[in-house]
């Protein structure tokens, strides 16, 4: 059998990234989902449903092209700027809780980004198709090249691909904290949430960020253990 950097098939210390990562990305998930709930059940004073805190948004913003609907499931918030649609969750869109509306200030955060050609966002945009290609391609070609008595040059093609989709998620990462930090703005300087409500909001918010750093530091991790293993590696 043919080791890999004199690591067995039946013992890769390597695999220890990969569950760091799965690790991360468990906890993260865990968190915003208890603070969500925990902010789920507490109604802001002013009475705002998520709809409405965004329709209020947008027009204080003076945004008239850009549509509030209602999308199914939990959490499945987010803007659709080639629709130029912000799509509200079952959890979000008639609910009158402080995390609502904070998740959906946070999703109008995405438009005023968009509105005013925010840099960050719109190098995300032109990378998604690259990191699409990169995720769903990335490992198949370092597999190919294994598999055709490993070919260095398709594995490193592989790692390479994969390493768009990372560049993705850490270019994902300036962007969600913008829109949350814009959102915490807007809503205190409108008056949308008072008092300790703000507070309440921030917390929601930087606990759903948590989720993207998770989720960076899984594929920095994943793109590592493919260097390790393959990166260096010669045709034998």
């Amino acid at each position: 059998m043919m080791p890999y950097h004199g690591y067995g098939y039946y013992f890769d210390p390597t695999y220890i990234l990969v569950i760091i990562g799965a690790v991360l990305s468990i906890l993260a998930s865990a968190k915003v989902k208890s603070t969500y709930r925990k902010y789920a059940h507490v109604r802001n004073m002013a009475g705002l449903t998520g709809a409405q805190a965004a329709e209020r948004i947008l027009y204080q913003a003076g945004i008239r092209d850009v549509r509030i609907e209602h999308v199914r499931g939990s959490l499945t918030d987010h803007y659709d700027p080639s629709r130029k649609v912000v799509r509200l969750s079952d959890d979000t869109y008639g609910s009158t809780s402080v995390a609502a509306v904070g998740v959906a200030a946070h999703e109008c955060g995405h438009v005023l980004q968009h509105q005013e050609g925010y840099a960050p966002l719109k190098f995300r945009t032109a990378l998604v198709p690259a990191a699409n290609i990169g995720s769903r391609l990335g490992i198949p070609l370092i597999l190919i090249g294994i598999l055709l008595g490993y070919n260095q040059a398709l594995v490193s093609i592989g790692i390479w691909v994969f390493a768009l989709a990372v560049l993705f998620q850490l270019v994902t990462l300036p962007v969600e904290f913008d829109a949350s930090s814009r959102a915490v703005r807007i809503l205190d300087r409108q008056r949308m949430l008072v008092g300790g409500e703000v507070a309440q909001c921030r917390q929601v918010l930087n606990a759903a960020a948590l989720t993207y750093v998770a989720a960076a530091a899984a594929s920095i991790l994943q793109l590592l253990r493919l260097v390790c293993l393959f990166g260096g590696r010669r045709n034998d």
